[in-house]
């Protein structure tokens, strides 16, 4: 036959590749890819020898490379990748006479420019016949199980642009001889077993925008040369064994957005081009050595989003250029020797998350400024000099989660402005030199998980709202003047399981709550007198019982005489002090619960999944959202790609910070919730489970491949394979999911924001809206007039 194009991507086939395929001897280009094809690959390939372009990715084959494909020697474009290919192939049979599960025959391939292999379970070594692949330009074999070292005849292909063999198990020395692929642009090799130092020869990849090679084993100094590469955009060195100082010049060509360098052994001064190398977004310079006088070496960063630098031996003053960088979400300079004082310039960083500054020698107040800092999540200050009050502008800040003050020199009272930052779960005050009374709004801090106030001057007795503290785990009041009983009862403060008490001047019984009935005398010790009658540590409380020795007659007296006066003088003042209570704290309370209903509701809620662990699966997945995990960026929030423990593949919206005490995201997130809870559909996109609350507020859902429409629409490539057959199906699944949502759900819910960008595409090219943020549920009996919410130009008209 003459046919020479044939493409059955993007299909439902069940079953495995046609023998009768090999028929067509004139073919030049097969595309299968994401067609459903499953089984072993076939083997006689041999017999389509005028093949140029082969393409069966992201199918289901197993079983081997075969040997044949090495004779396709007109192919220009190799693609396998998102198979099951070699994964039969137990690691331990590999030897030095099996080179591996690709075949060496894979270097007859002279015409290739195109080799992906990658995320498959591919086995064994690189084969050294790869170097004879002399027009290569792309090589992808990441995401195996690939042993043994890099050939250093890959330095042979001289065209290559990108080499990526990050995810494998490779080891042994960065080869020298990649110092020859002079057009090289991408370089990564991260997450294998690598050793040694980089190659001086680095220096000689003049195009290289892209060096990653962190979470490896590799040692040395970084080369010097390095610093001649003027077009390095993102450099990559972090978890490793690297010694001596960071190339100085490494921003030399003004273009530099990431620097990792995070957990090694570098020593000396920060990078000197780093202060006026404006085009910096993300900063980890963290676990390292460091030893320089950083109060002049940073400069203003228009798009800087993260800088850390904790645990170093940096020292000087805070700049008041952090609080210029107006984009700048975290701020780390924990654990150096850091003095002088906070800058109440830093009040300018308003789109802050996390300031930690803490374990330093800061001196001098907390400055009203911070106030500022609106969408602070977390707030470090402990382990400093810090003198003076808390500055109750603190309160202003609404989306704190971690307050943490420990072990400074702050005095005063303990503002009880504190008690409305409703979405706290740790707060930390202790050993400072606070008096007076615990706030009794502490009671309304209802999520609050970890509370420390120990090691201060404070006194009076431990409020009874702090019963009403349900979530709390930890409590430690230790090293106080706090006097009277315990006001806690059996059912209250369920999730306690540590307490301490000890150094106080309280008395009477111990609650009856278990995480008090099994605390160990250390830290109930030096009170007044504190009894318990289950608690191993301390004495039985006494009974009750009258004096034998109180004579008859004035006994009847007092029963009968005095008694009911003083019983009903106490009745009344009870009565009156009640009724004036009550309604004072109506009106005290009224504004707390209203406040704190709207923002601790659902505050800390995982659905469907296995809680914290979880969580914190997530957290770790993402590198706590670090952007390389970033696949888009919606009108409420950034989704990101994060895989479990359970290797599963899931899409984490991430919900963009409160601003200025706007509701709008925490409503976003509730109207989110709501409509995906309510609905199923196949052209609606899955909620697997969810958690709120101000540290990161995130929703989880299915992985959809091809990502957003929008993405699509705006690459060539990809458009062009997103011919018109498949935009008429996706017209109509968008369609479907409207139609269930207007007629078929009660109440009937209204998208408001169908665009490209919430339009989410499968493999299959399956359509699935997503971004509930800005839904509403209609009641059939009101007009349901809103303001306009929609993206401009995607808005549903009449």
């Amino acid at each position: 036959m003459d046919l020479k194009y044939l493409s059955h991507a993007n299909n439902y086939f069940i079953g495995s590749i046609s023998q009768d395929i090999f028929k067509l001897r004139n073919l030049e280009i097969l595309y299968l890819q994401e067609s459903g094809l499953s089984g072993s690959m076939p083997e006689d390939f041999q017999m389509m020898m005028n093949l140029i372009q082969l393409d069966i990715s992201s199918c289901k084959l197993i079983g081997s490379i075969p040997i044949s494909v090495g004779m396709l020697v007109n192919l220009t474009l190799l693609k396998l990748f998102s198979n099951q290919l070699v994964g039969h192939i137990p690691r331990e049979t590999i030897s030095s006479i099996y080179s591996g599960s690709i075949p060496r025959e894979i270097g007859f391939l002279k015409q290739t420019s195109e080799l992906d292999f990658s995320a498959n379970n591919l086995y064994g070594t690189i084969p050294s016949t790869i170097g004879n692949m002399s027009n290569l330009y792309w090589l992808y074999l990441y995401d195996n199980h690939l042993i043994g070292s890099i050939p250093s005849e890959v330095g042979n292909l001289y065209f290559l642009s990108a080499i990526q063999l990050l995810l494998n198990d490779l080891s042994g020395p960065i080869p020298s001889s990649l110092g020859n692929l002079i057009h090289l642009e991408s370089l990564l090799l991260y997450q294998n077993k690598l050793s040694g130092p980089i190659p001086s020869t680095i220096g000689n990849l003049a195009k290289l925008s892209t060096l990653s090679v962190f979470s490896n084993k590799l040692s040395g100094d970084i080369p010097k040369e390095i610093n001649k590469i003027t077009n390095m955009e993102d450099l990559q060195l972090g978890d490793n064994n690297f010694i001596g100082q960071l190339p100085h010049n490494i921003c030399i060509g003004g273009k530099l957005i990431w620097l990792s360098a995070a957990d090694n052994h570098f020593t000396g001064l920060v990078p000197k081009s780093l202060k006026n190398c404006y085009s910096l977004m993300r900063v980890r310079l963290q676990g390292n050595q460091l030893t320089d006088n950083i109060t002049n070496s940073f400069g203003v960063y228009p798009n800087l989003d993260y800088m850390g630098l904790s645990d170093n031996n940096l020292y000087g003053h805070l700049s008041a250029n952090w609080g210029k960088c107006k984009n700048l979400t975290s701020l780390k300079i924990s654990n150096n020797n850091l003095s002088g004082t906070i800058p109440q310039e830093l009040g300018g960083a308003t789109f802050l998350n996390v300031l930690n500054l803490s374990s330093n020698h800061l001196i001098g107040k907390i400055p009203n400024d911070l106030g500022n800092l609106t969408s602070l999540i977390q707030l470090s200050l402990s382990n400093n000099h810090l003198s003076g009050e808390v500055p109750v502008h603190i309160a202003s800040l609404q989306n704190l989660s971690a307050l943490e003050l420990a072990t400074n020199n702050l005095s005063g009272f303990i503002p009880e402005q504190l008690g409305s930052l409703f979405g706290l779960l740790h707060l930390n005050m202790s050993q400072n030199k606070f008096h007076g009374n615990i706030p009794v709004e502490f009671g309304q801090l209802e999520v609050i998980e970890d509370l420390d106030l120990s090691g201060n001057f404070l006194n009076g007795t431990i409020p009874t709202m702090l019963g009403q503290l349900n979530h709390l785990q930890t409590l430690n009041l230790s090293h106080n003047n706090l006097s009277g009983t315990i006001p806690l009862s059996y059912g209250e403060m369920l999730s306690l399981t540590t307490v301490d008490i000890s150094y106080n001047r309280l008395e009477g019984p111990i609650p009856s709550i278990p995480a008090f009935q099994k605390a160990n005398i250390e830290e109930l010790r030096n009170n007044k007198d504190l009894c318990g009658n289950n608690a191993s540590t301390l004495k039985l409380c006494p009974t009750s019982s009258s004096n034998s020795h109180t004579p008859k007659t004035n006994k009847y007296l007092f029963v009968f005489g005095v008694l009911p006066v003083i019983l009903g003088t106490v009745l009344l003042a009870i009565f009156v002090y009640g009724l004036s209570y009550l309604l004072c704290r109506t009106s005290r309370t009224k504004e707390y619960k209203a406040a704190a209903e709207s923002h601790v509701e659902n505050l800390f809620t995982m659905w469907s999944f296995a809680g914290k662990m979880v969580y914190q699966n997530i957290i770790d997945a993402t590198e706590e959202f670090d952007n390389k995990h970033l696949i888009g960026v919606g009108g409420h929030g950034s989704v990101y790609k994060a895989e479990l423990f359970t290797r599963q593949i899931v899409a984490v919206m991430k919900l963009h910070s409160l601003q200025n005490g706007e509701m709008s995201n925490l409503n976003a997130f509730g109207s989110e919730i709501q409509a995906l809870t309510e609905i199923r559909h196949r052209n609606i996109v899955k909620l697997y489970g969810y958690c709120s609350h101000p540290l990161h507020s995130f929703l989880v859902y299915e992985f959809l491949e091809k990502g957003s429409m929008d993405k699509i629409l705006k690459d060539d490539e990809l458009a062009t394979a997103f011919d018109w057959n498949k935009r008429v199906n996706v017209i109509k699944d968008v369609a479907n999911a409207l139609c269930y949502m207007h007629h078929h759900c009660s109440p009937p819910i209204i998208h408001r924001d169908i665009s490209s960008k919430n339009v989410i595409l499968d493999l299959e090219y399956v359509a699935h809206i997503s971004d509930f943020g800005t839904a509403k549920f209609l009641n059939p009996d009101s007009s349901n007039w809103t303001s306009f919410v929609a993206t401009f130009g995607y808005a549903a008209m009449g």
